[in-house]
C-alpha cells in the first residue's frame, strides 16, 4: 500500500455513484427473510441473524449484495449498517428505518458501496441532517443523495473492498467459532443441570428458588451519547453489545447482563471484563453465599430460565428489578457447579481470546477503511 495519487478518481454525487432507491419486487402475503433493527450490532459486516416474516407491503426492501443503512437515531450513530448476503430467495425486507444502497453496473462495486457508507463521508452528513421529535429523529435521504464522493474506477473499488473484506471474513469465521464453542457449553449445561431439573424429583442438594434468593441485581447507569463518542479505555455495553468506549467503568469483571429496555428485553448476555454498563441492562451477580458460582454458571442459568416472563409493556417492553427477582431458577448442588465451571473454563477462555482477536481486527479495519475508501492509501496489485 502506498500514498494514493487519486488521478483516476472522479468526484460525483452519491446518488450518481450508487443506486440509493433500488427496485425490489415482493409479493404481498408471501413470507420472506426479514431483518429487524435489533439484529444489527454495528460491529459486523452482516446481520447477526435473519428472521422470516409475511410481507404486508411495508418496510425497506432489499436483495443480496445491497447495503442497509439505519436512518434513525441512535441506530445511525451506533453504526447499524450491514451488507446483505445469503438470502435463499435472493430478496427480503426489513425495518422501515433503513435506507437501501446498491452498486450500479459498470460504475460502483456493491462491497465498496458498503464500506463507503460506513465512512464519515456519508454518515456525518446523514447524522447532521436528522430532523423530527427528540429520540425519533431521522436522516434526510435527499442530503445523503447529494453528498459529494470521490470514486475510484471499478477495478480499484474491488481491490479496496477485497482488502477490507479480508478483515471482515476473519471476524465472521471467529464469530462462527465462538458460536460453536458456546453451543457446546450450552449442551453440556443442559445435560448436567436442565434435564435433571425437569424430572419429577430434583437430585439431592438441589433446590428451586427465585432469582432474588440467589442473585443481586442492579441497573446500569445512564451515559449520554456525547460522552461515548469521545472514546475512552473501557467498552460501553448498551442493549446487547458494545456501543463505544468510555473512560470510566461500573463493571469490575465478567458479569451476566439482562437487557431490560426495548425489543431486546430479556436477552441474556455478558461483559468480557471491565466496562461501563448502560441503563439498558441489568447486572446480575451472585450473593455472597453463592460466590462459588462464576459468570459461566450465572450466564447459562439465566439463559435457561424463563426471563421473558418478567417482561411488561407492549409499546415499550421492559424488565424491572422487581419483576426479574421473582423468576424461578434451579440451584444445583455446589460441587457439581464447580465441576462444570472447571470443565467449561477452557472453552470460555477460547471464546474470550477470539473476541479479543476480533476486537483487534475491527480496530485495524476501521483504521484502514477511511484511508482506503478516500484514497489516502492506495492498494497496489
Amino acid at each position: 500500500m502506498t500514498t494514493q495519487t487519486k488521478t483516476t478518481w472522479q468526484k460525483m454525487k452519491f446518488k450518481d455513484f450508487a443506486d440509493t432507491s433500488p427496485s425490489v419486487k415482493l409479493e404481498r402475503g408471501k413470507e420472506y427473510p426479514f431483518i429487524p433493527m435489533d439484529v444489527i450490532d454495528g460491529q459486523r459486516k452482516f446481520p447477526v441473524e435473519i428472521e422470516h416474516k409475511r410481507f404486508s407491503g411495508g418496510g425497506a426492501k432489499f436483495a443480496n449484495g445491497d447495503t442497509i443503512f439505519a436512518r434513525i437515531t441512535p441506530c445511525l450513530e451506533n453504526g447499524k449498517i450491514v451488507k446483505i448476503q445469503g438470502l435463499k430467495e435472493g430478496v427480503g425486507f426489513g425495518s422501515t428505518e433503513f435506507f437501501v444502497f446498491r452498486g450500479k453496473d459498470e460504475i460502483s462495486d456493491s462491497d465498496f458501496v458498503y464500506y463507503l457508507s460506513r465512512t464519515d463521508t456519508i454518515r456525518d452528513p446523514a447524522i447532521k441532517s436528522m430532523v423530527g421529535a427528540s429520540g425519533r429523529q431521522r436522516a434526510d435521504k435527499g442530503v445523503i443523495d447529494n453528498v459529494q464522493v470521490l470514486a475510484p474506477v471499478l477495478s480499484q473499488q474491488k481491490q479496496i473492498a477485497d482488502v477490507l473484506s479480508a478483515y471482515d471474513d476473519l471476524i465472521e469465521n471467529n464469530t462462527k467459532r465462538i458460536k460453536i464453542l458456546e453451543e457446546i457449553a450450552q449442551v453440556i449445561y443442559k445435560e448436567w443441570f436442565v434435564y435433571p431439573a425437569n424430572s419429577d424429583k430434583l437430585p439431592k442438594g438441589w433446590g428451586r428458588v427465585k432469582i432474588k434468593d440467589v442473585f443481586e441485581i442492579k441497573y446500569g447507569k445512564n451515559l449520554p451519547t456525547s460522552k461515548i463518542e469521545k472514546g475512552g479505555k473501557y467498552p460501553v455495553y448498551g442493549a446487547g453489545g458494545v456501543i463505544g468506549f468510555y473512560d470510566q467503568q461500573n463493571s469490575d469483571g465478567k458479569v451476566t447482563l439482562v437487557t431490560c429496555r426495548g425489543n431486546g428485553s430479556g436477552t441474556v448476555w455478558r461483559t468480557r471484563g471491565r466496562g461501563f454498563v448502560t441503563n439498558n441492562s441489568l447486572l446480575v451477580t451472585p450473593q455472597t453465599e453463592y460466590k462459588f458460582m462464576d459468570f459461566m454458571t450465572v450466564y447459562f442459568m439465566l439463559k435457561n430460565a424463563n426471563v421473558a416472563s418478567a417482561i411488561s409493556g407492549s409499546a415499550q417492553p421492559q424488565i424491572t428489578i422487581e419483576s426479574l427477582n421473582f423468576v424461578d431458577v434451579v440451584l444445583p448442588e455446589e460441587g457439581l457447579v464447580k465441576k462444570f465451571q472447571a470443565m467449561a473454563e477452557s472453552m470460555f477462555d477460547s471464546i474470550d481470546s477470539l473476541f479479543t482477536e476480533n476486537a483487534g481486527l475491527r480496530q485495524a479495519r476501521d483504521l484502514l477503511l477511511p484511508k482506503l475508501v478516500t484514497g489516502e492509501i492506495e492498494v497496489k496489485k
